[in-house]
């Protein structure tokens, strides 16, 4: 452990694993980095009907300032977290935050599509840098009793910034405060970042998390950030953009060229860490049995969650005619369930150890299955409030299988290397994030004839709506599946 590691952790352990003073304003900042982050992954979706009135965009540039987010960042996770392994977290977590800042400016007073685009784009980018660090801090800082804490308030807060990005967007949408309309879901980021950026700079753990000292004895893997940049981009690219073009021939063969990509990148890292090189990704991390099972949990975990989201959404405003404030209101018992059960997950473990993952995920797959029955059984009398019972023990499944998730799968890891393992558990749960809403965007859109339209009839709606949730389910049964080597003792 490095100098600057032992002496963050340092406090925490004499406090017997409390969190106090400092630690605590020290969490408060990372969390609202996080809370910018995942909003910012979803707040834009209500608003892009008024983006298109605005800018007189057209269906594809409006879908592109939300897939080019998803595209960029996912993209650059890694990078950013190896950048800040070598630089320091507070270093890159204050330049990420000083682009994502400006950026979020730039985009609320865009004047065109194309601009808007390039500067969801940058802030993509900024989120890249800085959220990487969040995971880093928690893992260097936080120690014992703590860091269970510290991750439990993390899952929590991805909770909450899930649901607000849409309950917030469709608020500001419909309040239209000071006449700026849609602009208000991109500069609601600038009072936000500003505020990160003064916690940042006065609480955050100064210095290197790298060993040895940053650009000295390590250097950024430039072929490798190539090589896995290329492979994401071949994997990520289609998935988000290859249903709005239609899936022509180019997102078949980028898909089929991912996996030889994605080979040579880690025959590069082996052959750079074998010559005593500063890989990007230490190829010793996937030796780790908690940290391999743990990124293929996350995929198809977070595919579920967010082709849930995705879908449910769609149902709820083109098939049930809910307004996006109403739509994202819906989603609101869900996210007071998540965060509770994030809060009661660090005592849980106490008692129970790793096995707190094992009920969250079997009660998220009883919550989907109670789910599936309800709207099979309610069909076009389906309410709100009808789901309100399954997607709140869906939520209080999701909060006991994320930051427990989080915390077992970084437990192991050196903290040389927690800036880069966090960015590849991001990468993962991002990856799947695209995948579930890939998948089962496109079953719900078989179902419904090959259309989102929202004229379609509310029956259709509301089978197509079934029929995706059994694949919703799947993938809950998937995350089940792969969960013994993370909770099994060693």
């Amino acid at each position: 452990m490095t100098a600057v590691s032992e002496a963050s952790a340092a406090p925490a352990a004499r406090r017997d694993g409390r969190i106090c003073g400092r630690e605590w304003w020290t969490l408060l900042v990372a969390m609202t980095g996080t809370f910018m982050a995942i909003m910012d992954s979803f707040i834009v979706n209500v608003a892009l009907p008024s983006v298109r009135a605005e800018l007189d965009a057209s269906f594809a540039q409006a879908e592109l300032a939300v897939s080019g987010y998803v595209l960029v960042y996912g993209l650059l996770l890694v990078t950013g977290g190896r950048l800040g392994d070598l630089f320091g977290a507070r270093r890159l977590f204050l330049i990420g935050t000083v682009v994502f800042t400006l950026a979020s400016l730039a985009a609320g007073l865009a004047g065109d599509p194309v601009t808007l685009i390039a500067f969801r784009a940058a802030q993509a980018a900024g989120a890249a840098l800085f959220y990487p660090q969040v995971l880093a801090v928690l893992q260097i800082v936080f120690t014992g009793r703590a860091r269970a804490t510290a991750f439990a308030v993390f899952g929590a807060t991805i909770g909450l910034a899930s649901i607000a990005g849409q309950a917030i967007g469709g608020l500001l949408i419909h309040l239209d405060l000071f006449g700026l309309g849609w602009r208000n879901v991109f500069l609601v980021n600038v009072p936000l970042g500003l505020l990160a950026l003064i916690g940042a700079a006065r609480t955050l753990p100064a210095g290197h998390t790298a060993d040895g000292d940053a650009g000295h004895a390590c250097s950024l893997d430039l072929a490798g950030v190539g090589l896995l940049s290329a492979a994401l981009l071949l994997l990520i690219g289609p998935l988000t953009l290859g249903q709005q073009a239609g899936w022509p021939a180019w997102t078949w063969f980028s898909l089929g060229a991912a996996l030889p990509a994605a080979a040579a990148f880690l025959a590069w890292e082996r052959r750079l860490a074998s010559r005593g090189g500063s890989p990007l990704i230490d190829p010793a991390l996937f030796r780790l049995r908690t940290f391999a099972a743990g990124n293929a949990i996350a995929v198809a975990f977070f595919a579920g969650n967010a082709g849930l989201f995705f879908v449910l959404t769609l149902h709820l405003q083109n098939g049930m005619g809910y307004s996006p404030l109403a739509a994202g209101l819906t989603f609101v018992p869900l996210a007071v369930t998540f965060s509770l059960a994030s809060m009661l997950a660090p005592r849980l473990q106490g008692r129970y150890g790793r096995h707190v993952l094992t009920w969250g995920y079997v009660i998220n797959a009883v919550g989907t299955l109670a789910l599936l029955i309800t709207a099979w059984a309610a069909g076009t009398g389906l309410t709100g409030w009808i789901m309100l019972p399954a997607l709140a023990v869906i939520g209080f499944g999701e909060g006991l299988g994320v930051s427990p998730l989080m915390g077992s799968v970084l437990a192991g890891v050196p903290a040389r290397s927690a800036g880069s393992a966090g960015g590849v558990l991001e990468t993962a749960g991002q990856v799947g994030m695209s995948l579930g809403v890939t998948v089962l965007g496109l079953l719900f859109s078989a179902a419904l004839g090959g259309t989102h339209d929202a004229a379609a009839a509310p029956d259709a709606y509301t089978d197509a709506f079934t029929v995706t949730l059994v694949g919703n389910l799947a993938l809950a049964l998937a995350a089940m599946a792969l969960l013994p080597p993370l909770v099994r003792k060693h």
